[in-house]
């Protein structure tokens, strides 16, 4: 290959749209997704056409020997006929063969496969699926949604015995048993038997209510969820269950020599056994998320902190911070908390810097990262595509860095502030308990050489339905997306350590397509506009 080549091809690579790596966690590839799957309800149609054509000229066929053998081959004069006898002849020598053999049905076929074959870069994958399972196993989790109503398309939890909406989308689709199975068999792959059992169990419930009947779309069966259950159940303790799924899938399979050695091997546990002691389901332990309750509980009231709001040190005005440009036109701030301090400023952008933000983000989304060590690697407590803007005086980037500005008082502009993060959350998109500021001498904050990340300012772009809101788990508070709102907190004490209570997290995104954009304040910069404190401990 020469290199004027070797360049092309790079450079083609380099500009090359990534929209459908990782689909799952950016809900802006999943919309993007809609118009590559209507490609293929065209091709699809054409090929129903070309088939219904085929068809027609086989129904035609059939009518005519139909015909010949209801009315003129009764008689006894037809096989008199000699041009009777031969076409007769001729028919089953060649005519039969002909549409028997025929290759119509195969070229129709394979033009509908080049089709699909030309869209496959642009379809989801493996991993997009598996992330996408786990998404909804995540909502399931988060908010104590109930398998049984998600079925349905019905975003529902048990409270005091009765199942109640957690929220009510406009838009929602029940799902199939094959749906369920996939779900279930994402689960069952990773060894997650509590999330395998309940995911697997509404698969049977709902293949069993077609009675087996078969549709060619469907990746599993009645059998295949009987399998993966019977198996989930026997590792969850539940040997009896596990035993008679087993016996009902026999009735289905029963030559089966796997399931026939495992209900041997049930039959003998529970004899040895005694009465079942199954432990029943346990949700699987979390190595990272250490602080689980608290963030679930908080994720679920979704910013409504019971008395919160009756705190007399917290308050909403009209804030200026003495800058003279804020004086017309002052923002709209609300106190949240006082620790840690963090204000929320309403009405901060405007619809038009936005779409402005947005448009300039999505050529450079790509899988959002976390510190590990020194380096920087994708996770699956971080479930979203983020951009970074670089911003000029003229820009919007740079508008909003001198708006952050007056408002905080501090110097924004790189390196004393990062680039704005452009951020666009996925299916079941979240962010677990993290810290903003580096908690480790090795990590990437500290490549600006400007110190640690002093605070953090950041903007709602869009609004969310459900879910989303931004929880701070040991100060016991949340709050909910606000849509063209900014919240901002300090991250460090005066003396430069880190606020441990400012641990946050970005929960799941129950309805609707999150964008937010952080701007992260270094200390650097800021020595003569942070005010000071004689207490060295604050």
């Amino acid at each position: 290959m020469s290199p004027v080549v070797l360049v092309c091809c790079v450079l083609i690579a380099a500009v090359a749209p990534r929209c459908s790596s990782e689909m799952y966690t950016s809900l802006l590839n999943v919309k993007q997704a809609i118009s590559v799957e209507q490609k293929l309800i065209d091709y699809l149609r054409t090929y129903i056409d070309h088939e219904q054509e085929r068809l027609q000229d086989i129904k035609r066929f059939y009518t005519k020997v139909s015909d010949l053998h209801s009315e003129l081959y009764k008689g006894p004069a037809g096989m008199a006929n000699p041009l009777v006898a031969f076409t007769l002849i001729k028919r089953l020598h060649s005519e039969w063969l002909n549409v028997v053999y025929s290759n119509e049905a195969l070229e129709n076929a394979q033009a509908l496969r080049s089709s699909y074959e030309e869209e496959e870069p642009e379809l989801p994958k493996l991993e997009d699926l598996q992330g996408a399972a786990k998404g909804l196993m995540r909502l399931q989790d988060v908010y104590a949604l109930q398998v049984s109503s998600l079925a349905r398309g019905r975003f529902q939890r048990v409270a005091d015995g009765e199942a109640v909406d957690v929220y009510m989308p406009a838009v929602s689709i029940p799902l199939s048993g094959d749906d369920c199975f996939l779900v279930g068999k994402v689960a069952y792959e990773q060894e997650d038997y509590y999330h395998s059992v309940q995911w697997l169990e509404e698969s049977v419930r709902l293949f069993r209510g077609t009675r087996g009947e078969w549709s060619p779309e469907n990746e599993g069966t009645l059998e295949d969820a009987l399998d993966h259950l019977a198996f989930s159940h026997f590792k969850t303790g539940n040997v009896s269950h596990a035993l008679s799924l087993s016996q009902e899938l026999l009735h289905y399979d029963p030559m089966n020599g796997r399931v026939l050695q495992n209900v041997e091997k049930y039959e003998k546990l529970l004899v040895a056994a005694g009465p079942p002691r199954g432990d029943g389901l346990r949700r699987p332990t979390s190595t990272y998320l250490r602080t689980r309750e608290t963030y679930e509980r908080l994720c679920q009231t979704q910013g409504s902190q019971p008395m919160h709001f009756k705190n007399p040190r917290l308050f909403c005005d009209y804030f200026t911070n003495d800058n003279p440009a804020l004086l017309l036109m002052p923002v709209r701030r609300e106190v949240l908390s006082l620790q840690p301090f963090a204000v929320l400023y309403h009405d901060f952008i405007t619809d038009v810097e936005v779409e402005d933000v947005k448009s300039l983000a999505q050529p450079g989304l790509r899988r959002s990262v976390v510190a590990a060590g020194e380096k920087q690697a994708t996770a699956d407590y971080r479930i979203s595509k983020s951009a970074w803007l670089k911003g000029s005086s003229f820009s919007i980037v740079g508008k909003l860095d001198q708006r952050i500005s007056m408002l905080t008082g501090l110097d924004v502009k790189h390196p004393y502030g990062e680039y704005l993060q452009v951020v666009n959350y996925g299916i079941g998109g979240h962010y677990e308990p993290h810290f903003d500021h580096a908690t480790s001498p090795s990590s990437p904050v500290f490549k600006l050489k400007t110190g640690n990340r002093v605070a953090t300012f950041m903007i709602y772009l869009s609004p969310v339905e459900a879910g989303g809101s931004t929880a701070f788990i040991y100060a016991n508070f949340s709050v909910p997306v606000v849509e063209k709102a900014a919240i901002f907190w300090w991250n460090l004490h005066r003396n430069g350590e880190g606020n441990i209570d400012t641990l946050h997290a970005g929960c799941p995104v129950l309805i609707g397509d999150k964008w937010v954009a952080n701007k992260w304040i270094h200390e650097f910069g800021q020595e003569f506009l942070r005010r000071c404190s004689l207490n060295p401990e604050e």
